[in-house]
């Protein structure tokens, strides 16, 4: 006797959708998607920015025409949006004038005519509370964080009771802290409700924390799905437990490999065929002459000094202290990843490192000189990173190299900004406006437009913040092998752990604020120059991952409490 499997609740078969451009020209988002999920499944899909991943998405919320295939539900083929299928989108899209059961209201008395007002009121609130929002049906969505107006979101697509719930992307644009206390109520969500729930994400961890099945589309154009993985990790899945998991990390290994695979055959950073000139940056702060006369050996150990660092900013209620006695030294070529959670002074330290924001107490000293303002010896790269939108890539890049290398030649400053142009995976798009560039494109201008400076410290503000984890991962490897190449001394504030752990020489890791300090520094033993899949395979990675975990596990409760 042979067993049959139920019939799948959800069937995608052939899914294609072409878009026009302004030129005329067509585009191939998806090339064929076929994919089975059973009722009560959790599917996560992973995919690349531009993969197509939201017009899927849309396709089977029946908000987007597809050009080929058909999706079918519990064996009928959709037509159009309907209740059965609830979606909550990356951004929230709440009305502002309405309050949190307002909002979530609005669903159920479109999608629940047949109820009465009593039954309506006590599902609302039964799905406001059930996301943990309880206390705050009466408050407007300025009145919320970026988090709770997800969570109402959330309610309100649960709300309408779909058989299906798509979540697009909903947590993508928070911050990491937010972002886990959501993937908890997610799955919280998902083990009471017992609904067939797809995630679109970009997040491996994500998927492998919350999903039955992982499924990858593979990068456009034409996007199919390639890979799928059964995610056979015991439920509950802590984060703690989960990263000394062996099983775990195979699955996550193997994922990150694939991921990157298709990643190199799409392309990326390559070489250049520019050869960098042997010019010295002006120095536009010089030491006096008789201390350089004195000096007998270049400054490489105490090379930077951050030495008793507070800051205090005014408040209504008072002087409120931000960062308290900050103590750090770095040597030459060094790279500090500094971490911690929201609100914990990490930027700040980094602003008044880079000359941009004014110490309250202590000092920073840079190669025997202590900083009080900004300028191009520090160059910094920000979450976006502020270029000249009706300038192209090259004019963005050269208005930094022309200041500090007056000295060249015209056309050794040429070389230096196609130098680096090309290190970042944009010898092709040099002309390019930035006003044209993806987020993603953008940001490698900002990285080499701070390499070619030659700063004597590059300061990262979570440059890859606003990106996809998969193009974060690609500008990681940029990063490395940039930085590789100058070992210019350097600090990167970061969320995202495994960043951190990739990047860093010390991972420097802050307490919560207000009154923030350093609360421990981790020393990275990982070999240079570091390959990503390496690093998974290196029992070491887990060890340090599992460190910085635990230090963010004990301070994500809030601000910091001092003990009275």
């Amino acid at each position: 006797m042979t067993n049959t499997l139920p019939p799948p609740i959800l069937s995608l078969r052939g899914l294609s959708k072409d878009y026009s451009g302004q030129s005329g020209a067509t585009t191939q988002v998806l090339g064929g998607i076929d994919l089975d999920i059973a009722e009560g499944e959790f599917v996560a899909i992973l995919g690349f920015s531009g993969a197509g991943k939201t017009t899927l998405v849309n396709a089977i919320a029946g908000l987007v025409q597809l050009d080929a295939g058909e999706i079918l539900l519990r064996g009928e083929a959709i037509e159009g949006p309907s209740k059965d299928r609830g979606v909550v989108f990356q951004s929230y899209s709440l009305f502002p004038w309405l309050s949190v059961q307002q909002n979530v209201a609005l669903a159920v008395d479109a999608v629940h005519k047949d109820r009465s007002k009593a039954e309506r009121a006590a599902l609302v609130k039964h799905k406001v509370e059930l996301v943990g929002l309880g206390h705050a049906m009466d408050r407007k969505p300025a009145q919320l964080s970026g988090g709770m107006r997800q969570r109402v979101a959330v309610a309100r697509a649960l709300a309408m009771e779909p058989e299906i719930l798509l979540l697009d992307e909903p947590l993508s644009a928070l911050d990491a802290l937010t972002r886990a206390k959501l993937q908890d109520e997610i799955e919280r969500i998902r083990k009471e409700e017992g609904r067939t729930i797809l995630l679109v994400t970009n997040d491996v961890d994500e998927a492998l924390l919350l999903a039955d099945r992982v499924a990858v589309l593979t990068p456009a154009p034409a996007a199919t799905i390639g890979n799928i993985w059964d995610v056979d990790v015991a439920r509950p899945r802590e984060r703690e437990a989960v990263n000394d998991d062996a099983h775990f990390q195979r699955l996550r290994a193997e994922i990150v490999s694939y991921l990157g695979a298709l990643n190199a055959e799409s392309g990326s950073a390559g070489d250049s065929d520019v050869i960098l000139p042997d010019v010295i940056p002006l120095d536009l702060s010089p030491l006096p002459k008789a201390y350089k006369e004195a000096a007998k050996s270049p400054v490489n150990q105490r090379y930077l000094e951050l030495f008793k660092l507070d800051k205090i900013y005014p408040t209504p209620d008072g002087p409120l202290k931000v960062v308290d006695d900050f103590n750090l030294l770095m040597d030459r070529g060094e790279f500090i990843s500094l971490i911690g959670h929201s609100g914990c002074g990490k930027s700040t330290v980094l602003t008044m490192a880079a000359g941009l924001n004014e110490i309250s107490g202590g000092g920073i000293v840079l190669e025997n000189r202590e900083i009080s303002t900004a300028g191009p010896d520090k160059a910094v790269v920000f979450q976006a990173p502020s270029l000249m939108p009706w300038l192209t890539a090259r004019q963005n890049v050269a208005l930094g190299v022309e200041r500090v290398y007056p000295h060249a030649s015209r056309a050794e400053r040429k070389d230096i900004v196609d130098y680096y142009l090309d290190r970042v995976g944009l010898g092709d798009a040099m002309e390019k406006l930035a006003a044209e560039m993806s987020n993603g494109m953008r940001q490698r201008v900002g990285i080499a437009r701070a390499f070619a400076l030659s700063p004597r410290l590059l300061l990262l503000d979570e440059p890859f913040g606003m990106l996809d984890s998969l193009t974060r991962w690609d500008l990681q490897d940029v990063l490395v092998d940039t930085w590789n190449r100058t070992k210019v001394t350097a600090i990167m504030v970061t969320h995202d752990v495994d960043e951190a752990i990739l990047l860093a020489d010390r991972v420097v890791m802050m307490t919560n604020g207000p009154n923030a300090t350093i609360g421990k520094i981790l020393k990275v033993d990982l070999p240079r120059p570091r390959d990503r899949k390496a690093l998974l395979e290196d029992p070491k990675f887990y060890q340090y991952r599992q460190e910085v975990l635990h230090f963010l596990a004990e301070y994500d409760h809030g601000p910091a409490v001092k003990a009275a």
